[in-house]
């Protein structure tokens, strides 16, 4: 391609303009996609919002279909007898510890898993297991209000979850087909944050906010498209050049 404006010549080689087009192109695929990233949290924080404004009642039936953060209420009994800790899960502050899953059995025959809270590792024991005392739970029937969430997953998942035979399970982020081979079929795909007013629960402090919120994912948008305008400009000047006159004069 060789273009002329005035006394210059566009003229760029064919691969300097195709890794330029590839760049471009990546570079306005970024700035898209943060662009319905950001869409995508507006969303969950509309649904959040809106989940707290009532109180529905959570089965086996309405379980898929309730919003992520939908506020509920559920009533069964727990089993106390085989909990789970999710291994890996600092405290508010930082401190190493596990989150609690006790399984509630429902009326309607189903069960799931209520997450109690933070608790922190026994550091003294080899193990760094928590007290069955600590973790106690009486089985009485109960109402159980919280949060609709789905199961928390990794950034990057390493091995499985580590399912053992002994209780409570200590397990790093697993995933739902691992979990019904221990509670099994009829166990819910979502598990309930519990509120904090509930009694038998530990630390809680829920966060609904996945991540940053949706200015930061424009602001990266926005950066991603500054990179293709930047791309372009020095794609222009890099290859406008002053055409030399080679003629010679008598």
């Amino acid at each position: 391609m060789r273009l002329r404006f005035g006394q210059r010549v566009f003229a760029p080689s064919i691969w300097v303009t195709m890794l330029t087009l590839l760049l471009l192109a990546l570079f306005i695929y970024l700035g898209c996609w943060q662009l319905r990233r950001a869409d995508e949290k507006r969303s969950l924080m509309s649904q959040a919002a809106a989940g707290q404004a009532r109180i529905a009642t959570l089965t086996m039936t309405n379980a898929e279909q309730l919003a992520r953060y939908q506020h509920i209420r559920v009533r069964g009994t727990f089993d106390g007898e085989h909990q789970t800790l999710l291994d890996n899960m600092p405290s508010s502050v930082g401190r190493p510890g596990y989150r609690v899953w006790t399984p509630l059995k429902l009326e309607d025959g189903s069960i799931v898993l209520i997450d109690r809270g933070w608790i922190a590792k026994d550091m003294s024991h080899a193990s760094n297991k928590v007290a069955d005392s600590l973790l106690a739970v009486g089985s009485q029937d109960r109402t159980v209000t919280g949060i609709v969430d789905d199961l928390p997953r990794p950034g990057i998942r390493a091995g499985q979850a580590g399912i053992g035979s002994n209780w409570p399970q200590i397990l790093n982020y697993p995933k739902l087909d691992e979990l019904r081979t221990l509670y099994g079929a009829t166990l819910q795909s979502r598990i309930v944050l519990m509120d904090a007013d509930n009694a038998d629960g530990f630390e809680r402090r829920w966060q609904i906010k996945q991540g940053f919120g949706p200015e930061r994912h424009i602001a990266y948008a926005v950066q991603w498209f500054g990179f293709a305008i930047t791309l372009c400009i020095i794609y222009i000047v890099v290859n406008l050049k002053r055409e030399t006159n080679t003629n010679l004069h008598d």
